[in-house]
């Protein structure tokens, strides 16, 4: 066979993606390819992020050059699929439009109390919706949302098993909390708890949503290495409280999500427990944590304020009895979360518009 590009290319349409069951040819995944007098150098995509992925994938496209083409000199090298094209390119959960994961810095700031009332604002605005409690150690969703004692069932789609998500309030939902004694620890390893988590996505029936929702543990550990690497998320929302000890690690999770090894979009900021109300006294605010910190913090990092929700009773109340304090109809609380939920909205359609630019670059 003639040394020319479009052997070359005929090649490399024989290699296939692992994961995408597709040849790299046909996805456009060979991002570049020069051929100068017996060396053939060529930059492949690959799906999979992982270094043996892309080992193998490299191993891969040698090997057929090198047959077809004996004397050549093969210079390869395999980059991980830029971010801006996993949704084209998706493959786990693809009936799903849009995989939000909502995350902070540091515990105790309302972030599961946070998620649980975005997701029944946008069923309330007629959105379906799904939630993965992905807080391996402190799972909390079955409580919010009174399902304590359910159990998920299991499915068998095209001859495989599948879990079946609980549906509660309309909203499915699964939780390590289903899969573990309610007063027993969970302890276990690093790569024990993410694939866990993974499973959660991989080998669930999950159908069409809207949004699913991501409920992540505190910080940046393997749970939010692992949630990145093997889940297309759309974006990330970071819950903070207004002190400076919360917006420090608010910070850091901004910055985290931004790496370029990472690079998910922020889709804006939650100022949880922006100030207090009490019931008696409705129209008064009394910012014990401080004044707009999150806001502020919002303004400097460029990143969007989706809302302030005040510290009242009846949020507090709403998650202990499981029905989010947005399923609450006329009350200052669900207005908070309803408008917050709008601008969430907006914002998840903003970054999506920007996505699609950047992706028509690179597919």
């Amino acid at each position: 066979m003639e040394l020319s590009r479009e052997n070359v290319l005929e090649v490399l349409g024989r290699i296939q993606d692992p994961d995408l069951k597709n040849d790299i040819v046909s996805l456009s995944f060979v991002e570049e390819l020069k051929i100068d007098e017996n060396t053939v150098s060529v930059k492949v995509l690959s799906s999979n992020p992982a270094l043996h992925a892309r080992k193998r994938l490299h191993e891969a496209v040698e090997f057929n050059l090198k047959r077809e083409f004996p004397d050549v000199v093969v210079k390869c090298s395999t980059i991980p699929l830029p971010s801006e094209a996993k949704e084209y390119h998706r493959k786990v959960l693809p009936k799903v439009k849009n995989i939000i994961a909502v995350a902070s810095g540091k515990g105790g700031v309302g972030k599961s109390t946070i998620t649980a009332n975005i997701a029944g604002g946008l069923l309330k605005a007629g959105y379906t919706v799904g939630i993965v409690d992905a807080d391996i150690y402190g799972p909390s969703m079955p409580t919010m949302f009174d399902a304590v004692n359910a159990r998920p069932q299991m499915l068998t789609i095209d001859g495989v098993p599948k879990i079946d998500p609980v549906v509660t309030q309309g909203i499915k939902l699964l939780s390590i909390g289903f899969f573990t004694e309610q007063d027993n620890a969970v302890v276990w390893r690093g790569p024990m708890a993410s694939k866990a988590l993974t499973q959660m996505f991989t080998d669930s029936e999950w159908g069409e949503l809207d949004y699913l929702l991501i409920d992540l543990p505190p910080g940046t550990g393997d749970i939010h290495l692992s949630l990145v690497q093997n889940v297309p998320l759309d974006g990330a929302v970071i819950v903070s409280t207004p002190q400076e000890v919360a917006l420090a690690d608010a910070r850091k999770g901004i910055n985290m999500f931004k790496l370029d090894s990472i690079n998910v979009p922020v889709i804006g900021l939650v100022e949880n427990m922006a100030w207090f109300t009490p019931a008696e006294l409705p129209e008064n605010k009394y910012y014990i944590f401080g004044r707009d910190g999150a806001k502020n913090l919002a303004e400097g990092m460029g990143v969007a304020l989706l809302g302030q929700i005040p510290l009242v009773q009846s949020l507090r109340e709403s998650g202990d009895v499981g029905k989010p304090a947005v399923f609450q109809n006329d009350t200052m609380i669900s207005k908070a979360f309803e408008d917050l939920c709008k601008v969430f909205v907006e914002e998840v359609e903003k970054a999506k518009e920007l996505r699609t630019k950047n992706k028509q670059k690179v597919v």
